[in-house]
């Protein structure tokens, strides 16, 4: 043999070291596919939480949540709009006006320190279906006709004007106004 085909051939050892060399390539590459596969089938498995197991969870984190000291009078199927006005109480920005109802229950109702008669008898809607959700009962109140047979009254003065801010009334934090029946006229 010449020492050109002596360079060219390659030695047995050297070929099975290549051909090793490609199978462990290959394999890192096959391994390395199986892996991303998987990782897609995790991220697949989680975007197809179900929607009540998400609920759960969501709840789960609620609950926790609702615990803090700040937020712990609000009831366990909080809504964000409770949210909100429990924080804005703490800050100074809503007040609580305790509206009595005829058969003694009283009512917390939060609005805007800057609030009108007409968000307060909004708030006082919200509340009611609010209770009603949670509760059960009544499915549907008319609430034209509660505004039409009742007024709300503050310190024997009615709550005549809904534009008029509950401030002008003399209403503050934790004031107490009354559900009044209107005297029919005759």
């Amino acid at each position: 043999m010449s020492e050109v085909e002596q360079v060219r051939s390659p030695a047995p050892t050297e070929d099975l070291s290549v051909k090793e060399a490609e199978r462990e390539r290959l394999k890192d590459e096959k391994e390395q596919v199986d892996d991303e596969e998987l990782v897609e089938e995790e991220e697949e498995d989680e975007e197809a939480l179900p929607h009540s197991e998400f609920l759960d969870i969501f709840e789960e984190g609620l609950a926790r949540i609702v615990q803090d000291p700040l937020l712990c009078d609000l009831p366990i199927q909080v809504t964000l709009e409770e949210v909100n006005s429990q924080v804005a109480l703490e800050y100074g920005q809503a007040m609580t006006v305790r509206v009595c109802k005829a058969d003694g229950e009283v009512m917390p109702i939060v609005v805007v320190q800057n609030a009108t008669v007409l968000d307060l008898k909004k708030a006082i809607r919200r509340f009611m279906e609010l209770k009603q959700q949670r509760e059960g009962g009544v499915k549907h109140i008319s609430w034209r006709y509660v505004w039409r047979t009742f007024h709300l009254v503050f310190e024997g003065e009615k709550l005549e004007d809904d534009k008029m801010k509950l401030k002008d009334y003399g209403i503050r934090n934790r004031g107490e106004v009354t559900f009044m029946k209107k005297l029919r006229k005759k």
